[in-house]
């Protein structure tokens, strides 16, 4: 026995789940957005808080190649020693010449650590070039040391032309590599040492900062007297 309900009664009910479905879908589609909205604002926010970070840590830091680990500064530090009280630190010129930091004893001597693939060292050049220039008659010398590896050291002579590099270039002994760079391999390294060898300054990384620190350090330096 099939029962009928009157015609009304049907259409109501039909219009009620109607209305129902269409309700449901409007409220996953509120859901939806709801979600997509959250996701965004989280993605946003989360691109915010990461440029931000990154702001504060240029804001601190000087540039490097490599992530940027924070200056270090060393003054009056005495470099490690060979037999016979000579100071460790040799190194092969472009001429083919060996070189070493004894042969440099009673000179202000910077030992820059460098690449030609890392900006910031392609940076510091210049200021290097100028301070070779404006204290090298004080007795002054900067040595560029190259640890960009065998495919990095063709293309020196290059940037000898391109930046009018004045001061000495060549590649550093591993043995001096290790000693300078035992605890961090980030470039531009620099180093200053006094008229008696000592290591006055070590600055990692390069900016404006560091330049004012570096030119007022070898200033310093080469006011002092040799013993």
């Amino acid at each position: 026995m099939r029962l009928k309900f009157p015609e009304s009664f049907c259409a109501r009910s039909f219009n009620l789940r109607r209305a129902a479905a269409f309700a449901a879908v409007l409220a996953l589609a509120a859901v939806a957005a709801s979600c997509e909205l959250d996701g965004a604002s989280k993605k946003r926010a989360e691109a915010s808080r990461n440029a931000a970070a990154s702001g504060a840590a240029d804001s601190r830091m000087p540039r490097t190649n490599l992530p940027m680990p924070p200056v270090s500064a060393s003054r009056g530090a005495s470099l490690p020693v060979a037999s016979g009280g000579s100071p460790r630190g040799a190194w092969t010129q472009l001429d083919g010449r060996r070189a070493s930091l004894e042969d440099l004893r009673g000179q202000v001597v910077v030992l820059d650590f460098w690449a030609t693939y890392c900006p910031p060292c392609r940076e510091e050049i210049p200021h290097l070039v100028r301070l070779q220039r404006q204290f090298g008659p004080q007795g002054f010398k900067v040595i560029g040391l190259n640890v960009g590896g065998p495919e990095d050291r063709p293309k020196v002579p290059e940037f000898v032309r391109l930046y009018g590099i004045q001061y000495e270039l060549a590649e550093p002994d591993p043995e001096t590599t290790r000693l300078f760079l035992a605890d961090n391999s980030a470039i531009p390294q620099t180093f200053v040492l006094d008229r008696r060898g000592r290591l006055v300054r070590h600055f990692v990384g390069y900016d404006p900062e560091v330049a004012s620190e570096l030119e007022r350090a070898v200033a310093d330096a080469l006011a002092e007297k040799a013993d």
